[in-house]
């Protein structure tokens, strides 16, 4: 299992940017963190959940 924004899911095994893309989420606009350590937005083509990872993403709105 892995935590995702504070849910758990069956993601262990998933690669990260394919996760992303199937939430919609806008790679330009995201930072991701995994186990508290920010994930670099090249590495996530290559970075697979393992059973037990906890991710937090993070959507950067702009605004006044």
């Amino acid at each position: 299992m892995v935590k995702i924004n504070g849910e758990m899911t069956g993601a262990a095994g998933t690669v990260l940017e394919d996760l992303l893309l199937e939430k919609g989420y806008n790679m330009k606009f995201i930072a991701v963190e995994i186990n508290e350590h920010i994930v670099k937005k090249a590495d996530y083509p290559e970075t697979v959940l393992q059973d037990g990872d906890s991710v937090e993403v993070v959507s950067f709105v702009s605004g006044g």
